[in-house]
């Protein structure tokens, strides 16, 4: 039985290898485009302002939209202070908060509550368009590696 399985699992990626390049090689080659310069959205000076909207969150205190500014702290977060305190830690740790979970990341299949939230704008003159929940491991430590940007949800 466990033969058999293995012997299947191999055909399969035998035959999904070969479908690839036979499906791109019908299609031709991809034109080329010219590459755009990607724009800043506010912050041009390599300043943070962002805008944060939280749902779901359990707290009807957290969730909302924020405005954040840094250098010099000011908006409407709540905790803004140890905000931009958090986003100046950021540089010097190994990932980037702000990129997806890759779609091969192995994750646990926790749930943590059916909290969303966006943030948008600029960090350190960098463009950010970013959405975050909490429906798996990889998920969780992604919001939770931001807080107090975003807020301590159950």
């Amino acid at each position: 039985m466990l033969r058999r399985l293995a012997l299947t699992a191999v055909v399969s990626l035998a035959a999904l290898s070969a479908a690839v390049p036979a499906a791109t090689a019908t299609a031709g080659p991809l034109p080329l485009l010219p590459l755009l310069p990607l724009p800043v959205l506010q912050g041009e000076d390599g300043g943070t302002h962002l805008t944060v909207v939280v749902s779901g969150s359990g707290d009807r205190a957290a969730d909302g939209s924020y405005e954040l500014e840094c250098e010099p702290v000011s908006g409407s977060h709540p905790a803004a202070q140890q905000a931009c305190d958090r986003l100046g830690q950021l540089p010097d740790e190994s990932t980037d908060p702000f990129t997806p979970v890759s779609r091969d990341a192995m994750c646990t299949q926790q749930y943590g509550g059916p909290a969303t939230a966006r943030v948008t704008g600029s960090w350190r003159g960098r463009s950010i368009d970013a959405t975050f929940d909490r429906s798996n491991g990889c998920e969780i430590g992604r919001w939770n590696s931001l807080r107090p940007v975003l807020p301590n949800v159950r």
